[in-house]
């Protein structure tokens, strides 16, 4: 009878059987190659599917976050090869090939010489930015470096001539696929380097990494490094990158592109220059406007201040002046006249001839003072009356006190 210290639970099983393959190095980074069967793409972005042989099937997942890693639509009947980690999922009892990579078979060795050989690169610095060439802003000659038959040089040479139907392109026929691609195109490069060209365009339409490989190769981007005119990568493909793109002074994604990058629109060029020359117009003009404008202000401002100016400015002052002096002293003289028209008039009022002239007289002693009152003579005194036009003599006969005058 087995003892119950014996027996085990499915999940305790389940858990050692995990441990193991989680302790096992080898199964942590491993790479499977098979045909695809039962691809099923979830809504939630995890892809499920399975690779077979004929030998076994695999059950296998790529996680939605790990999707980076699938450069293609995967479908069954692909042969391919998966990099990833294989484990125990516990609840099912089963182990399965976590999926991190999948390249289409025959890609993945190539892809770990890709990565290693762009790490070499990368740690010798040639992919550093301070070593980038600039592209010229005017291109009077390209080079282009590609298949002569084929898309990707009638895309450069098409879009490069309607940019600017005047520049002259040189076209070295390599090999951009297969055995001595890599030796052609970087005899491409030393060549056309040699003949000073403006800028360089090495590429080729798009295509697998078997297909592209050429770009991948160290000869290829040691050439390009060297070379000391600038270079434009334009490998046809979008999403991944060639050892040639980093080394490369720039990157295009198409051959078209590269030829865009590559060369001024020569339109765009004469209509910037007669802008730039209407503007110089417009500025001198103005400017030329604004000179005179201060010419002539200066001109008035000199005529303004020349000595015959000043003269005659003083003298037109001194003239205001004394017409401003005159009518001052003629009005102090009006003002002076009629003061003392009303000062005479005043004085007229108060004056002994004019009291004459009304009837009135005055009267003295004879070469004594005025008499004005009774009690200055006394009857029988002699006295002197003047009237306007005289005097005479006359002796007093009586006098009367001014309230016995009318009893008189």
């Amino acid at each position: 009878m087995q003892s119950s210290n014996n027996i085990y639970s499915v999940a305790q099983v389940n858990r050692y059987v995990k441990n193991m393959f989680a302790q096992d190095f080898f199964l942590r980074r491993i790479w499977v190659k098979g045909e695809v069967s039962n691809c099923k793409y979830h809504t939630s972005g995890h892809i499920y599917f399975s690779l077979k042989d004929e030998g076994g099937t695999i059950s296998c997942v790529m996680f939605a976050g790990q999707r980076r890693g699938l450069a293609f639509r995967m479908k069954d009947g692909d042969r391919v090869v998966v990099c990833g980690s294989i484990e125990v999922y516990e609840r099912d009892g089963k182990y399965q090939l976590y999926a991190k990579e999948i390249t289409l078979e025959g890609s993945g060795l190539l892809y770990e010489r890709y990565l290693a050989l762009k790490q070499e690169l990368e740690d010798m610095g040639m992919f550093s930015q301070e070593y980038k060439k600039k592209i010229p802003d005017f291109v009077r000659t390209l080079g282009v470096v590609t298949a002569p038959t084929g898309a990707a040089v009638q895309d450069i040479r098409n879009v490069s001539l309607r940019r600017n139907p005047f520049l002259q392109i040189i076209l070295y026929p390599a090999l951009v696929q297969g055995s001595g691609a890599a030796e052609s195109i970087v005899r491409g490069i030393q060549t056309l380097d040699r003949l000073g060209v403006d800028v360089i365009i090495a590429g080729r339409g798009g295509g697998s990494i078997e297909d592209l490989w050429a770009f991948n190769e160290e000869i290829v981007a040691r050439a390009i490094f060297d070379c000391r005119t600038p270079i434009i990568s334009a490998v046809g493909h979008e999403t991944d990158f060639t050892i040639a793109d980093f080394v490369a002074d720039l990157r295009a994604p198409t051959p078209s592109a590269a030829a865009e990058l590559a060369v001024n629109d020569y339109a765009q060029v004469v209509m910037r220059f007669r802008q730039y020359t209407d503007r110089i117009k417009r500025a001198a003009f103005s400017r030329t406007d604004l000179m005179r404008q201060q010419l002539l202000l200066y001109s008035e401002k000199l005529r303004r201040r020349s000595p015959e100016s000043l003269l005659k400015e003083n003298r037109q002052y001194l003239i205001d002046q004394e017409d401003r002096i005159s009518e001052a002293m003629n009005g102090k003289i009006r003002d002076s006249r009629h003061r003392l028209s009303v000062y005479a008039e005043r004085f007229a009022g108060l004056s002994p001839l004019h009291r004459l002239q009304s009837g009135y007289s005055y009267v003295s002693l004879p070469g004594g003072p005025a008499v004005t009152s009774i009690e200055q003579i006394t009857p029988g005194d002699t006295i002197d009356v003047y009237v306007t036009d005289g005097s005479y003599r006359a002796a007093v006969l009586s006098k009367a006190k001014k309230g016995d005058i009318g009893n008189g």
